[in-house]
């Protein structure tokens, strides 16, 4: 098979896997996105990559968005939001993570392919992304390997999450356009 015959499995895939997000889930973290003071996403490895994109955008439609463990990330608490993106949902530093921002009472949103995992349980919403979990290779969930499905649902789903925030808060492109960095 060649690259863009893979190209159109991949998005096959995509298609599939995001068919199968439950719309309410989705409609949850929204309607928990908007009343938030502040909004901390989480994720490990590539997921982490995911989340810096998710927060990014949050911040040029004028969310008070931060990823975790930035150097200007400031503290947690009960009037915030903490998303945590985890295929598994049993990364040992995320489920501390969950369980400290659940000790201080903040709410919690859980993306990943577990909801039964540690992290999930924890969540007072959680979003299932049915896909490959990295340690779970012989599932037939994905031709790619290790967590790459979810990995690209993942990114997929926040800027549908996006979208939905900008439609329900009358944000819009211009305002984007404003608060992009502009010292490249």
């Amino acid at each position: 098979m060649n690259a863009t015959a893979y190209t159109h499995e991949i998005l096959d895939e995509l298609e599939r896997t995001l068919s199968m997000v439950k719309e309410k889930d989705a409609e949850n973290l929204v309607d928990a996105i908007l009343p938030a003071k502040k909004i901390f996403v989480a994720g490990g490895g590539r997921s982490g990559f995911m989340a810096k994109a998710f927060v990014m955008r949050m911040m040029h439609i004028g969310l008070d968005a931060y990823v975790v463990g930035e150097t200007v990330t400031p503290n947690l608490e009960s009037e915030d939001l903490f998303i945590v993106g985890s295929g598994s949902g049993e990364t040992g530093s995320l489920v501390a993570m969950t369980e400290k921002a659940k000790n201080i009472g903040a709410t919690i949103a859980a993306i990943t392919t577990n909801p039964a995992s540690t992290i999930g349980q924890l969540a007072d919403h959680t979003i299932e992304i049915p896909a490959q979990a990295k340690a779970d290779s012989t599932s037939g969930k994905s031709m790619q390997p290790m967590g790459s499905l979810f990995e690209q649902a993942l990114l997929l789903f926040y800027d549908a999450i996006i979208l939905s925030v900008m439609e329900k808060s009358d944000a819009h492109s211009d305002i984007m356009y404003g608060r992009h960095a502009n010292l490249e």
